[in-house]
C-alpha cells in the first residue's frame, strides 16, 4: 500500500474510533447525533471516492463495473447527507413516510448490477448484451415490488406500521439477494478477484445485519443517532474505502479454462420468472380482502403497466436471441461447408503424393539412360562430322541435357524439396523455349512471330521449372493446333500493373466455335498442363485463357515481378485447371 493510501485508510479509521468513542462516552444528545451523522457522511464520502482512481485506470467491463459500485456508494451517500439534513441541519426528526426511503432501497440495484457483469471473466458482445437486458428485467422487476408493496402505504393511504412492514421485508430480501450473487461470484473466482468478492461480502453482510440490529433496536424503543447500533454500520461504511484502496482487480481473469453458462442460464431464468411471477400479483391484488379497495385498484393497474413494459423487454430479448441463432445457423453451414472442401484437398493432397511417389520412382529410372544418351552425345562430337552431323549432335546433346534437367526437377518435386529462387529473365526462357521447340514447329510448317517487350522486369523463380513450364505449354499448343489446322503462332511478354505476361497467340480456322478453347484439359497433354499450374501456383503466378475480338485466342501465363511489392497469397483451396480473367 503506498503511503497516500496509508494516510486515507488512517484517516478512515480515525473517524471510525471517533464515532465509537463517542458512542461509548456521549449520552443521547444533538451532538452526539450530529457527530455520528457527521462521520458516517465522511465515510460514504470516502468510499465513492476511492474508486474513481479504479474507474480511470481500468477499461472495458471492468471499468463499468468499478463506475457501478462508486454509483452504488454515491446512492448510500446522498441518502445519509438528506438524513443528516434532517437531523443536523432542520435539527428535526426524519418523517416516519419518509420519500428518500427510495433511495436507499434503490443504492443496491448499482451493486446488484455491477456483479451482473461479471468483469472477471472473459465475454462475448452477444453474452453482454443479453446479460444487460436480463439484468434490466430484473432491476424493473426489483422497483415493481417496491412501489407494489411500499408506495401504496405512503400515497394512497398512509399507514406508518404497513410502510414501515413492507420497506423492511422488501429491502431484506433485495440484500439477500444481493448476498447470493455476492456469493456465487465469490466462489466462481480466484486471484484478486476472489479477495474482492470476499471483501464485499463481508461489507454487505455487516451492513445487513447491522441493518437488521438497528431495525430491532428501533421496535424496543432503544436505538438513537450515534448509539452503539450505529457501529457496525460505519464498519461497513469503512470496508467500503479498503476495497478501493487494496483491490489489484483490474483485469479479466487469463487463461479461462471454461466459461460455464450456468449464471447466464439461471439469470435469464430468473428474468422469466419474475415475469411470470407479474399474473400472481395481479390476482392477490385481486383477490386480497384485508387490503383496502383503493390499493388493490392501484397495485392491478402497477401491475398491468409492468406486465407491458417487461413484456416489451422480453420480445426485445427474444429479437436478439434470434438473431444470434441465425446467425450461429449460418456459421455452422459455412463451417460444414469449408470441412466438407477441406476434406477433398486432403483427399486431392493424397493423390498428388501418390503421384509424386510414382513420378519419382520413374525418373530416377530415367536417369541411366539419359546419362547413356548424353555420353554417347559428347563422345559423338568428339569424332569427325560434318557440319550438318555435328549441328544435329550438338542438338541431340542440348536436348538431352534438357532432359536430364526436366527429369531432375521431377525427383525436386517428387521429394518437396524447395528449389532456390532466383531473379530471371521471362524473355530469355521463352527464346530458350522457342529454339529448343524449333525442330517441332519448323517440322509441323508453322509461322511463328516473336514480339518480347525489351524493359520487362524480372521475376524470381527457379529457371528449371518456369522454363518447363514454357516448353510444355508451346508444346502443347503446337500439338492442339496442328490437330485443328492451324498455322500461326505468336509469343510475346509483356509488364502488366506489376506482373509479367508470357501470351501464346493463336488464330484458328474458320470452324472453330466461338469461345470454344484451343488449350483444353481433355486434350492429350492435359496432365502437363496441371503439372505448369502447380509450378506457377509455386511462384505465385497462374494460367488463364481469353477469347479476343478477332477470334483468336490467347493462352496467358501471369507471374509477379522481382519489383511487385505486394504480392497476393495464393489461396488454401484446391487449383482448377483454368482460371478465366478480363484480358487487357
Amino acid at each position: 500500500m503506498s503511503t497516500r493510501s496509508k494516510i486515507w485508510f488512517t484517516a478512515v479509521l480515525v473517524a471510525l474510533a471517533v464515532q465509537l468513542l463517542a458512542a461509548l462516552t456521549l449520552h443521547q444528545s444533538f451532538r452526539l447525533t450530529a457527530l455520528s451523522d457527521l462521520m458516517q457522511c465522511f465515510l460514504l464520502a470516502s468510499g465513492t471516492a476511492v474508486f474513481i482512481p479504479l474507474i480511470l485506470r481500468s477499461s472495458g467491463r471492468v471499468r463499468w463495473f468499478w463506475a457501478l459500485i462508486a454509483a452504488g456508494a454515491a446512492f448510500w451517500l446522498s441518502y445519509q447527507l438528506l438524513w443528516t439534513n434532517y437531523e443536523v441541519v432542520l435539527r428535526q426528526d426524519v418523517p416516519d413516510l419518509y420519500a428518500g426511503d427510495i433511495i436507499i432501497f434503490l443504492h443496491i440495484v448499482p451493486f446488484m448490477a455491477a456483479l451482473a457483469l461479471r468483469p472477471h471473466i472473459p465475454q462475448d458482445e452477444y453474452a453482454a448484451r443479453l446479460g444487460r437486458l436480463d439484468f434490466a428485467l430484473l432491476a424493473v422487476w426489483w422497483f415493481y415490488l417496491y412501489v407494489l408493496t411500499v408506495i401504496p402505504w405512503q400515497y394512497v393511504l398512509p399507514n406508518v406500521e404497513a410502510y414501515n412492514h413492507n420497506l423492511n421485508n422488501v429491502y431484506d430480501g433485495e440484500k439477500c439477494a444481493f448476498l447470493v450473487g455476492l456469493a456465487i461470484c465469490w466462489a466462481g473466482s480466484r486471484g484478486p478477484w476472489k479477495k474482492l468478492y470476499a471483501n464485499l461480502f463481508g461489507m454487505s453482510f455487516t451492513y445487513a445485519a447491522s441493518s437488521t440490529f438497528a431495525n430491532w433496536a428501533i421496535t424496543r424503543n432503544v436505538y438513537y443517532s450515534g448509539s452503539l447500533y450505529d457501529i457496525p454500520l460505519a464498519a461497513a461504511m469503512a470496508w467500503l474505502t479498503w476495497i478501493g484502496l487494496r483491490s489489484k482487480a483490474d483485469t479479466p481473469i487469463s487463461q479461462q479454462r471454461e466459461v460455464s453458462t450456468v449464471y447466464g442460464v439461471w439469470v435469464a431464468r430468473c428474468g422469466m420468472i419474475a415475469v411470470f411471477s407479474l399474473p400472481l400479483f395481479a390476482a392477490w391484488a385481486m383477490f386480497d380482502s384485508a387490503v383496502p379497495a383503493p390499493i388493490r385498484s392501484f397495485r392491478l393497474e402497477l401491475t398491468l403497466a409492468a406486465a407491458f413494459f417487461m413484456g416489451v423487454m422480453v420480445l426485445v430479448r427474444q429479437r436478439l436471441l434470434d438473431r444470434e441463432l441465425m446467425h450461429l445457423l449460418n456459421h455452422s453451414r459455412e463451417s460444414f461447408s469449408h470441412l466438407k472442401r477441406l476434406q477433398m484437398q486432403i483427399v486431392q493432397s493424397e493423390k498428388l503424393a501418390s503421384i509424386g511417389q510414382l513420378v519419382g520412382g520413374a525418373a530416377h529410372e530415367l536417369n541411366n539412360p539419359i546419362t547413356a544418351m548424353l555420353g554417347y552425345s559428347d563422345l559423338l562430337l568428339s569424332t569427325k562430322l560434318t557440319p550438318a552431323q555435328e549441328r544435329m549432335a550438338t542438338r541431340i546433346g542440348q536436348c538431352v541435357r534438357r532432359a536430364k534437367s526436366l527429369v531432375a526437377g521431377l525427383i525436386s518435386f517428387a521429394q518437396q524439396t524447395p528449389a532456390p529462387r532466383v531473379p530471371i529473365d521471362l524473355n530469355t526462357l521463352a527464346r530458350t523455349a522457342m529454339k529448343l521447340t524449333q525442330p517441332q514447329w519448323e517440322a509441323l510448317d508453322f509461322s511463328v512471330r516473336t514480339q518480347f517487350d525489351a524493359e520487362l522486369p524480372k521475376v524470381l523463380g527457379d529457371s528449371n521449372q518456369l522454363l518447363q513450364v514454357c516448353l510444355q505449354l508451346l508444346g502443347n499448343s503446337l500439338h492442339v493446333m496442328s490437330e485443328r489446322g492451324c498455322k500461326a503462332l505468336t509469343v510475346s511478354t509483356e509488364n502488366w500493373n506489376g506482373s509479367c505476361m508470357l501470351l501464346i497467340a493463336a488464330h484458328p480456322p474458320a470452324d472453330l466455335a466461338a469461345g470454344e478453347p484451343i488449350f483444353a484439359a481433355e486434350s492429350a497433354d492435359g496432365l502437363a498442363l496441371s503439372a505448369c499450374q502447380g509450378i506457377l501456383q509455386e511462384h505465385g503466378g497462374r494460367i488463364s485463357y481469353e477469347p479476343c475480338a478477332d477470334g483468336s485466342l490467347v493462352l496467358r501465363v501471369d507471374l509477379p515481378s522481382v519489383e511487385t511489392t505486394v504480392v497476393q497469397s495464393r489461396p488454401a483451396t484446391a487449383p482448377g485447371l483454368w482460371q478465366s480473367q478480363p484480358f487487357a
